[in-house]
Parts: C-alpha cells; sequence; structure tokens
C-alpha cells in the first residue's frame, strides 16, 4: 500500500501491527516525527532509520552526558536503541555537511522501564525538567513540586535534568498523578 501525505499527520495505526517501519528521515522534521512514531509504538515490531548523527547521539545518550536530554528520555521510555553505524558524508551525492548514523529502535515490553499512570503528565514533567537544562531542578520544577518532594523520591533537589534516568521521571510524574 503506497500512498503520499504529511507523516506527521499519518496514521500509521492503519497500517495495522507487528510493523517493520525503516526510513531515511527528513533531518528537520526527525524530532517530532520520532514523538510521532512513539504513539504507535504498541503495534511496531522495530524500526531503522538513518538520521543526522547528532540525532542519534541524543537518542541513545546516557543519563549524565551533555548528549542526554528530553529525546532521550521520551524515546528511552518506549524503546531499546541501538546506534548501528555511522554514515559518513562522502556516502553521498552531493555530500552534506553532517556525518549520518542509523539506529535501531525496539519497542519495550509494557512496563519494562515503569509505566507512567499519566503519559501526558510523564511527558510535561519530562518537558519542564529539561526547558532550564542548566538550572537545578528545584528551580525547574518548583511549579510541580517542592523540594521535600523530590526528597522523598530520593532524588537530589540540586540536580539538573539530565542527571536523572528515565525510571526517575516515571517515578516522579507518577507520585503527582
Amino acid at each position: 500500500m503506497w500512498s503520499t501525505g504529511d507523516a506527521l499527520a499519518f496514521d500509521f495505526a492503519a497500517l495495522g501491527t507487528d510493523l517493520h517501519i525503516v526510513g531515511n528521515l527528513p533531518y528537520n522534521i526527525s524530532t517530532p516525527l520520532l514523538f510521532h512514531l512513539a504513539a504507535y509504538a504498541d503495534r511496531v515490531r522495530d524500526m531503522h532509520f538513518m538520521l543526522q548523527k547528532e540525532v542519534v547521539d541524543r537518542m541513545v545518550a546516557e543519563p549524565g552526558g551533555g548528549d542526554f536530554g528530553r529525546l532521550s528520555v521520551m524515546l528511552q521510555y518506549r524503546f531499546d536503541m541501538e546506534r548501528l553505524f555511522v554514515v559518513p558524508p562522502g556516502a553521498f551525492n552531493p555530500a552534506p555537511k553532517v556525518d549520518s548514523a542509523v539506529v535501531r529502535l525496539i519497542p519495550k515490553k509494557v512496563g519494562a522501564s515503569g509505566t507512567a499512570r499519566d503519559e501526558a503528565l510523564f511527558a510535561r514533567v519530562v518537558a519542564t525538567a529539561f526547558s532550564q537544562r542548566r538550572k537545578m531542578l528545584r528551580n525547574t520544577l518548583r511549579e510541580l513540586v517542592d523540594e521535600q518532594g523530590l526528597v522523598t523520591l530520593g532524588i537530589k533537589p540540586t540536580a539538573r535534568a539530565e542527571e536523572l534516568a528515565v525510571a526517575d521521571y516515571v517515578r516522579l510524574a507518577n507520585s503527582l498523578a
């Protein structure tokens, strides 16, 4: 079944289940498209994409590093990911000014890293935490949770967003739900 249209608006559920999704994603819409596809994780067997290497590095980044951010948390919540290989600019004609990389995403089993009771709240907590990366969580999250609430959850109020693991964000969101 072939069709044309806006991938950001496409209903991937219409394709059925056990999907293998493969693509060379346009760099300028890769992040919104990845978020859109994450909503269909329950229908996907695996996804393989070529993206700008910097985006793939952010997707697979571990907590504590500078590449770990909102994209990392939101995708790692739903998928196990692996950067498979780097594709140098010379592989293309004309050559882009950036390296590309191929990444594999495999949906996690439900509850594998904890399940957010309210996924919209989970997304809001993550977005809020990373809205001002260099600030401490007690400042960025003060509209959602007080300092004692963070301490009760075992989260240092002086930590920064990139220091928390995905499971910490799930636990925090669930405490607020």
